[in-house]
């Protein structure tokens, strides 16, 4: 299999046809669920989907080490191969190379400083396409810090998928409504039995079925 085809055939190829939820330059998603659910895989499903494409990625941790983020990108990507009879070694040194973790506390590092953090490497000369912001509180942040971030996006016709820890299956339980205007996307994860599926809360209101055991979207 050539990476066309593993691109072609990548888990998040499900969740755009099940959805047609994905996001346009300079949008915004939010993935919500409860603690320990599969949001952060969800994300790094996302993030690799993009790197394949040749896409330089900011993955931004709030609640997991450097170490940790990585090892979730090892393990989705074995998973990935392991479905599609791929060699991992063909790709994997261009997913490094175009990949930036930063892994910060919000106690001491707001959405603006992250702005400023993603204008220097901009600056550094990576050509920054999609971001990833993993474990932020959302309730905690602040609109006008949250606009900040929106609008860096928007600007620069990037993509950002964010995760947040919340169990309302509706749109209006899930953030203040002021908040949610700047996201495009909203989808929330939950289990039903043994069948984990997100569901589009905006921007549509489709489902993307997701594995149980790999945690990948599937069909």
């Amino acid at each position: 299999m050539e990476k066309k085809d593993l691109i072609a055939h990548s888990p998040v190829r499900y969740f755009d046809n099940a959805t047609s939820a994905g996001l346009k330059d300079g949008e915004m998603g939010l993935v919500t669920a409860k603690k320990g659910l599969g949001k952060t895989s969800i994300l790094v499903q996302f993030g690799i989907d993009s790197l394949l494409n040749d896409k330089a990625l900011v993955h931004v941790s709030f609640d997991q080490q450097s170490s940790n983020v990585i090892a979730w990108y090892s393990s989705v990507m074995a998973e990935i191969a392991k479905k599609k009879n791929f060699n991992l070694d063909e790709v994997s040194e261009e997913i490094v190379r175009n990949r930036t973790i930063l892994n910060f506390n919000q106690e001491t590092f707001t959405l603006p400083k992250v702005v400023n953090t993603l204008k220097a490497l901009k600056e550094g000369g990576i050509a920054i396409a999609s971001v990833v912001v993993d474990g932020l509180d959302l309730a905690k942040t602040s609109k006008a810090d949250l606009d900040c971030f929106a609008d860096f996006v928007k600007a620069q016709k990037m993509t950002a998928w964010f995760s947040y820890t919340n169990e309302a299956a509706d749109l209006k339980g899930t953030l203040d409504s002021d908040k949610l205007a700047d996201f495009a996307t909203v989808g929330h994860l939950a289990a039903s039995g043994n069948a984990l599926s997100l569901s589009i809360l905006k921007n549509g209101d489709g489902k993307a079925n997701l594995d149980a055991k790999t945690l990948l979207f599937t069909k």
